[in-house]
């Protein structure tokens, strides 16, 4: 059983490492290759919104990153999951702040975090992870202020135009 940890712990160790090393030196290209989403419009109480819509899950993970244009506070990104659950948001290689807002399949807001700060290096994730403590089945990414200049809640609802 020892010679097997032996063997395991090098191994995880040297493919964390190539992973690190991966997500630090993603080559410029792809940084800057643009992505095209969907587009669509949300009402959020009494605003209409539009939205850029990440569903697969390719658009799941590549969404705002590497972007260097802010979203505009009149359009934002919604990020859709086929079924309501507890979703981490991880802001590694964003480049700017965020609000995000988790709402559940019936459309009210469960989780709101404003000015959210993205991730300073790979290793920062503790500071730079948020995740909703209620299922969720949207999340609404925005430009920082995106809350504020829409007057959104825990009492405000989406709705899918």
């Amino acid at each position: 059983m020892v010679h097997k940890i032996a063997v395991l712990i090098p191994i995880i160790v040297v493919a964390i490492v190539v992973g690190v090393v991966g997500l630090i030196f993603v080559p410029p290209d792809i940084k800057n290759m643009p992505i095209q989403l969907p587009e669509g419009k949300v009402r959020i109480d009494n605003n209409i919104i539009k939205v850029e819509i990440a569903e697969s899950d390719a658009q799941k993970q590549r969404w705002l990153m590497f972007r260097q244009q802010k979203l505009p506070l009149d359009s934002a990104m919604i990020l859709i999951y086929k079924k309501p659950d507890l979703y981490s948001m991880w802001l590694l290689n964003i480049e700017y702040n965020l609000d995000l807002i988790w709402f559940d399949g019936s459309g009210s807001a469960v989780y709101i975090v404003k000015d959210a700060a993205p991730c300073k290096s790979t290793f920062d994730i503790d500071n730079c992870t948020y995740k909703n403590t209620k299922p969720a089945k949207y999340i609404i990414a925005a430009t920082s202020g995106f809350i504020d200049k829409h007057k959104i809640t825990n009492m405000s609802r989406i709705s899918i135009i």
